[in-house]
Formats: structure tokens, C-alpha cells, sequence
């Protein structure tokens, strides 16, 4: 039993997410329709996971990410233009030789295109011991230029029209986003007894963090299973298999591309790995619809 549980707090979060998964297969309309996901999980947790953030971030620190432009630029050049033109290679040979239906392949080009994801950067690096003012600063500044730059670049690759209410995304993004922190900042600088209260229950507010996140997940995965799939079961083990195949060699060139331009600051090299590798479903989603829709 104590082995077990040693293990369970190990990988808690992995668990969790697994757990989270399973629920949202077994019953998805709890998460999709009932627990209202788009106030609770799109609104009240993001908003939260932001919060504590700006809590808990000091200010000279954002001051600090902003400042170093040459690694920032690194990020975002990475995750948009060298990820996106990859996975485009690999996805047209993998249509060409009908490996994959032409859908997937394209689908793997959107997902390519998008920007980092906000919530899983900013946990991961946190959790791993990076630097969390990077990883906020990059994961909004990417979301932003995301919003204008992901639909040119899809367009691009697969020659399709579509239109995204530009500014909507853009308003939205700020009030999830830089709007919580702001006020964390406010915050700490104003209201001591906050503070000290957060501090107090550090480890309690960090898991509300997590939890939060994993609910991101769950009502993410009841809407996928609620709304089906016309792929196989093939189809998806593939896309699966081509998923982690291309992710880990992907990260393995980030981390080491970041170890030669960045050797002496091995947080912000954290920080990068996951930057420079993970995109985002909360943009995805209705990007996808408003190009597929409109097309």
C-alpha cells in the first residue's frame, strides 16, 4: 500500500489525467453540457490558474522574461514556423502514400500551426522547475500573435478560406489571461493579508491549480466523445502513434537546440522545451470549426 501510494503522488497529475479521460469516455455529457464547461472550465479555471499566477509571480521576474527578447523570439520562431513546417512535410507524405486519410494529415497541420497551450506550459514548467515568468510571458504573448498568425499560416499550408472574428479571440484571451494576473499583481502589492493567506496554504492553493487544469481536460475530452468521430479505431491508434513519434523528436530538437543557444540558464531551457512543443486545444477548437465551417 505505501508503494502504491508513493507512486500515485509521483504521478499524481498524469493520473489524474487519465482518471479524467475515462470519466469523460464513460459519461461525456456531464462534462460537456451539465457542469456548463464554458463558465467553469473556459472561464472560472483558466481565470483561477491565472490568478494564483499573478499571486504568487514577482513582478521584477515578468519584468525580466519581457527583457530577454533573443530567447523569446527563439520560443515563439520554434513553435510556429519550425514546428508547422515539419509536421507539414511529414503529414503530406504520410496523405501521399495513404498511411493517413487527408483529413487527419490536415488536421495535423492545424494542430501544427497553432500556438503554445497556456495552461499545460505554465503547470509543466512550474512543476518542473522552470522559470514561471517565462512561461506565462511566452505562453501569452504566443496566444496573442496566435490569434493573427495561425490563420495565415493554415491558410498557407492547405489553401483553404476562412474568416475568425480576430478581435473577439483577441478580447477573450486578454480577460482569461492578462486580466487575472494583472489582479494577482494588484494583489501582492496591495493586500498583504491576501498574501500571507496564500502563503499559509501554499501546497492547498497549488493543488486547486492542478485540479483546475484537470478539469480543463476532462470537459475538453466529454465534448470530443460527445460530439464522435468519423475516424477508425485504426485510424486513431496511428494518429496516436505518429503523435508521439513526432512530439518526442520535436522536444528532443528543442531541448538540445536550447542547451546550444541558452547553456548557462538551464530554467529558461525548461521553460523553452515545453514552449517550443505544445499547442493549444482552447484556440484550436474554434479556429478549426471557423475555417472548416465558412469553407
Amino acid at each position: 500500500f505505501t508503494r502504491v501510494m508513493a507512486f500515485y503522488w509521483t504521478n499524481e497529475f498524469l493520473i489524474l489525467i487519465v482518471v479524467a479521460i475515462l470519466l469523460a469516455r464513460a459519461y461525456p455529457p456531464l462534462g460537456a453540457d451539465y457542469l456548463q464547461p464554458d463558465i467553469t472550465a473556459t472561464w472560472l479555471a483558466v481565470c483561477f490558474i491565472f490568478l494564483m499566477a499573478g499571486l504568487g509571480l514577482k513582478t521584477e521576474e515578468f519584468s525580466k522574461a519581457l527583457q530577454r527578447i533573443w530567447f523569446n523570439l527563439f520560443v515563439q520562431c520554434f513553435n510556429f514556423f519550425v514546428v508547422s513546417s515539419t509536421v507539414y512535410g511529414a503529414s503530406r507524405l504520410l496523405a501521399v502514400t495513404d498511411v493517413l486519410s487527408q483529413d487527419l494529415a490536415d488536421g495535423m497541420v492545424v494542430a501544427a500551426s497553432l500556438p503554445m497551450t497556456i495552461n499545460m506550459v505554465l503547470v509543466l514548467t512550474k512543476s518542473a522547475g522552470g522559470e514561471e515568468a517565462a512561461a506565462i510571458f511566452n505562453a501569452a504573448a504566443g496566444n496573442m500573435i496566435g490569434v493573427f498568425l495561425s490563420p495565415v499560416l493554415i491558410l498557407g499550408y492547405l489553401g483553404v478560406t476562412g474568416d475568425i472574428d480576430l478581435l473577439e479571440v483577441f478580447y477573450k484571451l486578454a480577460l482569461r489571461v492578462v486580466v487575472p494576473v494583472i489582479v494577482g499583481q494588484l494583489l501582492q502589492k496591495n493586500s498583504k493579508a491576501v498574501v500571507n493567506f496564500v502563503k499559509t496554504r501554499k501546497s492547498e492553493f497549488k493543488k486547486a491549480q492542478q485540479f483546475c487544469l484537470v478539469f480543463v481536460v476532462y470537459t475538453v475530452f466529454c465534448r470530443t466523445f460527445e460530439d464522435g468521430s468519423d475516424s477508425s479505431i485504426g485510424d486513431i491508434f496511428l494518429m496516436i502513434l505518429f503523435q508521439f513519434i513526432w512530439l518526442t523528436s520535436l522536444m528532443v530538437l528543442a531541448w538540445f537546440s536550447l542547451k546550444l543557444a541558452f547553456p548557462n540558464q538551464p530554467k529558461l531551457r525548461v521553460m523553452g522545451l515545453f514552449g517550443c512543443t505544445h499547442k493549444t486545444v482552447a484556440m484550436g477548437v474554434p479556429l478549426i470549426n471557423a475555417i472548416y465551417e465558412s469553407d
